[in-house]
């Protein structure tokens, strides 16, 4: 029998479709090293995002392919990642200590944006990412209260801020800087400061992802702030009621007009499960995020359903993810971590931080 070729084994692996990434892993670039020994064949695969949850799913399917070469007996996998910085806003740096920034949008309030952005922060974290979220939301700063963060944040240096720390995550939000019930009565510009403040002025450490909880809506703000902050990709979070889809369409334009990819479309509060009789009804209407997606060509990353457990638990500064990590739900958001940081993986990256700044001095 002839020796096995690595250009076999490529082949056999490009027949597997990753459902995560939705592409092959040969096309996707994952597939780094394939040594042949004999009959024996192992592969080295690096994925571009966190995946502790699919890890072994991937391996299994890529062994199947490899041992159905021909020739081979035996078949070692080996998955690991490797979050890349990905290209931002043309005319915008980076900020430092900071791969991605991933923007959490609604184009109206009360569709469960600010619960949706806290649970796929823990998510990210969950699958092996380090995760820092920026509640952004200076009307309505929520995050402290869903994370169980009080106190203020401490500034070492008199001019920079310590993030705090929660279920893993690297937190800030306008909300640790005031009291609770103080409103905010402030105009645009002063909040696109504020913000640009938080954002700059942060010590984040060494972050692959930064979730930021954008102000629902399309106004001024929401439109300058997009312009303003160095984003990777954007999730739209809508429900499936015609009034919500008709504003959250002009959320994912408005990313397109400030050049922002948008990287999928959450569906909140999806369907109702009775809690007595387990009978599933679509208070809001069905399908309204998957034509929505299909329309502009993006992709519905996650349904969600309408559950009392994720309002009790993100009240009580305990979020879905974090409270109850094997439930169903958590699988859910999990899916839609995984699947955001798969379409993000695939973007341009974002080479400026290898090379060295030159500085030229003077003597």
């Amino acid at each position: 029998m002839p020796e096995v070729t690595k250009e076999q084994i490529q082949a056999a692996i490009k027949e597997y479709v990753e459902p995560d990434l939705e592409r092959d892993l040969v096309s996707a670039n994952c597939v780094k090293d394939i040594a042949i020994d004999g009959d024996t064949a192992k592969v080295k695969v690096e994925l571009g995002y966190p995946a502790a949850g699919s890890a072994e799913r991937l391996a299994a399917a890529v062994k199947e392919r490899v041992l159905g070469v021909p020739g081979i007996a035996k078949a070692d996998v080996e998955i690991s990642c490797q979050v890349q910085a990905h290209s931002v806003q043309k005319a915008l740096k980076p900020i430092d200590n900071v791969k991605n920034i991933i923007a959490v949008a609604s184009g109206k309030g009360g569709v469960g944006k600010s619960t949706t952005a806290v649970n796929l922060a823990l998510a990210l974290a969950a699958e092996g990412a380090t995760v820092g979220l920026l509640d952004a939301d200076i009307y309505g700063p929520s995050q402290p209260r869903m994370l169980g963060v009080s106190g203020q944040p401490e500034s070492k240096d008199g001019s920079s801020l310590e993030p705090m720390q929660s279920h893993g995550l690297q937190v800030m939000s306008i909300g640790l800087l005031i009291d609770e019930e103080t409103p905010m009565i402030w105009r645009g510009p002063m909040v696109t400061q504020a913000l640009e403040q938080l954002l700059n002025d942060t010590n984040w450490s060494e972050l692959d992802y930064l979730v930021i909880d954008l102000p629902p809506g399309t106004g001024d703000t929401q439109l300058t702030l997009a312009q303003k902050v160095p984003v990777s990709g954007a999730v739209i979070v809508t429900t499936p009621q015609d009034i919500a889809l008709l504003d959250a369409r002009k959320g994912l334009k408005m990313f397109q007009k400030v050049e922002v990819p948008v990287l999928g479309i959450v569906e909140n509060m999806s369907i109702h499960i009775c809690s007595k009789c387990g009978h599933e009804e679509h208070i809001f209407g069905e399908g309204g995020g998957e034509r929505m997606a299909k329309q502009y060509g993006v992709r519905l990353l996650g349904s969600l359903p309408l559950n009392a457990h994720i309002r009790e638990e993100t009240d009580n500064g305990n979020p879905t993810v974090a409270a109850q990590p094997e439930s169903r739900v958590t699988e859910i958001y999990r899916e839609i971590a995984r699947r955001t940081a798969a379409k993000l993986s695939l973007q341009a990256k974002d080479y400026a931080a290898r090379f060295p700044r030159i500085v030229i001095q003077n003597d």
